[in-house]
């Protein structure tokens, strides 16, 4: 059985690692170098650095700060925001990269996906959505959840992956920073439909959060933030943890 994952996520603002909660409220959460070189040195699967917004700003990630992440890195490292075209994607796997994740570009434009799975393979592509339910759909929103679209989750999630992405994380907006689990039921019915790997993320606050996450949910990866930056679990522990009860993880 192959190993799930487990995810630290740098969302940066203004050079800054920030986190809120429902993607509002945004506090300092510390140096992405410095929180980029314990997870690597503590035992993370892989590292992914949103900037957050780039979006919004239309404006490219910061490029300086991703690559000084990188030299840092020994794990598979995944950047996002801001990423329009291919030469950006080029630009960023020469120079450390290991994965892209697109998220309102691929909204904006579809092909764009095909474009980078094409030209540089579906494993180096992520496509990030962030959804929040409403009545009994869960819809898409972008620019930092500040814009809703009239795409439905399930639907966008199945055009992605035809489209040749490499793997989903899905964020469910409801769940965000609440640390209260995450959106376990939804993330089982995107399984259930995809053949690509789920990344799941919104809602991590427990150690059982993530045993959930993997049995109920059935993800592939858990993404957290606020309960790695603030040491609220160590990621040791955490593995310990899902291996004793029973869940591949790599210790």
């Amino acid at each position: 059985m192959i190993a799930k994952r487990i995810i630290p996520c740098l969302d940066i603002l203004g050079g800054r690692t920030v986190k809120g909660v429902n993607f509002v409220d945004l506090i300092d959460a510390g140096d992405p170098v410095e929180l980029a070189t314990i997870y690597s040195e503590k035992g993370a699967d892989e590292l992914v650095f949103l900037d957050i917004s780039a979006t919004e700003q239309q404006r490219d990630a910061f490029e300086p700060l991703v690559y000084a992440v990188a030299k840092k890195l020994s794990i598979p490292f995944t950047v996002g925001g801001g990423i329009r075209s291919t030469e950006k994607v080029a630009r960023l796997l020469h120079k450390g990269v290991d994965k892209v994740s697109v998220n309102s570009s691929a909204v904006n434009n579809p092909d764009l996906i095909s474009q980078i799975a094409n030209n540089y393979g579906s494993q180096c592509l992520v496509v990030a959505i962030d959804a929040k339910i409403e009545g009994d759909e869960w819809w898409v929103y972008t620019t930092g959840g500040k814009q809703r679209t009239n795409l439905s989750l399930l639907a966008w999630a199945k055009e992605c992956q035809e489209r040749g992405a490499g793997e989903l994380l899905f964020t469910s907006m409801d769940h965000d920073g609440t640390k209260n689990g995450f959106a376990n039921e939804q993330l089982a019915e995107l399984s259930e439909n995809l053949s690509i790997p789920i990344i799941a993320s919104g809602g991590a606050g427990t150690l059982a959060h993530f045993k959930d996450v993997f049995l109920k949910g059935k993800a592939d990866a858990a993404l957290a933030a606020s309960v790695f930056h603030f040491s609220e679990i160590e990621i040791a522990t955490l593995k310990q943890y899902l291996a004793e009860a029973q869940i591949p993880i790599r210790l």
